[in-house]
């Protein structure tokens, strides 16, 4: 019962702003985390490779859909026609996509690859046999394309940031970008995810996404930078924590409705209804919102106050509050005091009680005339 009331207490310190982490505490440990996490998704990436849709690589592919079979089964009837070490993939409950290296124009193995497919596969008719062919051509394009799309984003996003708030801050926001790109291409070379231009259009989102929630804490941290940076009591890594707490429930709040969306999107949409489109688009947009909100807390944040730190101004005030708190008799910096820096300045209720308010209040009616004495 005793855990009820703290749980209760910090909801309404969460739910005003008030909350008191020290995130200068665990940046390193997410540090650690973020390194991991870069090692695991690039050795995917060199290992594994990424699996490229038919738009991007080019080739055919054929969807069998009312299918009662097993990718060994599929593999198994492609095997006469000399295509067994085709790409099989599974996507739905009864819908299977089959990519095989044969030219878009050499009707002959087409031709051949459909006709083992129904004279081997049991219940398969033609109807449900679908087909679709790229040129290597306009794969090319379309890979060109997303690389420039790409490029163009980074450095219109680079120069907004750079105008509108620093350069350091700027560096700190592409580092996080390219965080949560890494992640995203990790996670699909790891499990092998194919890349569409449906992904395309969601890795862009999420960069968008991660940048507006990035330029959140940023903007926060500015504006306290102006109001706290006068009195001089703070280093730069206090105000970034400070700002950082005011700022953390509106992260989390955002990235919550933004999930869940996008979790009933790929449960009903991809697993109960089949749409391969949506699976494809919410893994992409899943796996950036979440890496998108952690770096925007825990990878953009810290590279800023690195950078500033390193300032002769900011180097200044930590030497003077260093040489305070060694004179006070303590070997490190006095922690910002997190819940004072948040709390709104709310006017006394006690109204001051002079002699004149007093004789206000109680001679409230004239005074009654005296009798003339006889």
């Amino acid at each position: 019962m005793s855990a009820l009331p703290k749980l209760r207490s910090a909801s309404r310190r969460a739910y005003r702003n008030q909350t008191a982490f020290d995130f200068a505490k665990i940046w390193p440990r997410m540090l650690v985390v973020s390194v991991a996490l870069i090692l695991i998704s690039v050795g995917s990436f060199l290992l594994r490779g990424v699996n490229l849709g038919i738009e991007f690589e080019g080739g055919v592919s054929w969807e069998l859909s009312s299918l009662d079979a097993s990718t060994s089964e599929i593999r198994d009837a492609l095997r006469p026609v000399g295509f067994a070490d085709a790409r099989i993939q599974k996507l739905g409950s009864d819908t299977y996509r089959i990519r095989a290296e044969v030219e878009a124009t050499n009707t002959t193995e087409i031709d051949q690859v459909e006709v083992a497919l129904l004279g081997n596969l049991d219940g398969l008719e033609a109807e449900n046999i679908s087909f679709s062919a790229v040129g290597p051509s306009w794969g090319d394009e379309i890979t060109e394309k997303t690389r420039t799309a790409l490029i163009v984003f980074l450095c219109l996003i680079a120069l907004y940031i750079w105008l509108r708030m620093e350069w350091r801050m700027t560096v700190a926001a592409l580092v996080a970008v390219i965080h949560d790109i890494v992640l995203t291409v990790g996670f699909y070379a790891l499990f092998q995810l194919e890349i569409t231009p449906a992904t395309t259009i969601a890795f862009l989102t999420i960069l968008g996404y991660s940048l507006y929630d990035t330029l959140v804490v940023f903007d926060k941290i500015r504006d306290n930078e102006n109001r706290l940076a006068v009195g001089r009591k703070h280093t730069y890594s206090q105000i970034v924590v400070i700002s950082t707490n005011q700022v953390l429930m509106r992260s989390v709040n955002t990235t919550i409705t933004s999930v869940l969306p996008v979790a009933a999107l790929l449960v009903i949409g991809s697993f109960i209804l089949g749409a391969v489109a949506l699976q494809e688009f919410a893994i992409a947009l899943l796996v950036g919102l979440i890496a998108g909100t952690y770096s925007s807390l825990f990878v953009a944040t810290p590279i800023t106050a690195y950078l500033k730190e390193r300032e002769e101004y900011w180097i200044l005030i930590r030497n003077r509050l260093t040489l305070h708190s060694g004179e006070s008799g303590s070997e490190t910096l006095p922690a910002p005091n997190l819940r004072d820096s948040q709390a709104r300045q709310r006017p006394s209720k006690k109204r001051r009680i002079t002699a004149e308010s007093r004789v206000r209040t109680t001679a409230t009616h004239p005074p009654r005339p005296r009798k003339k004495s006889k």
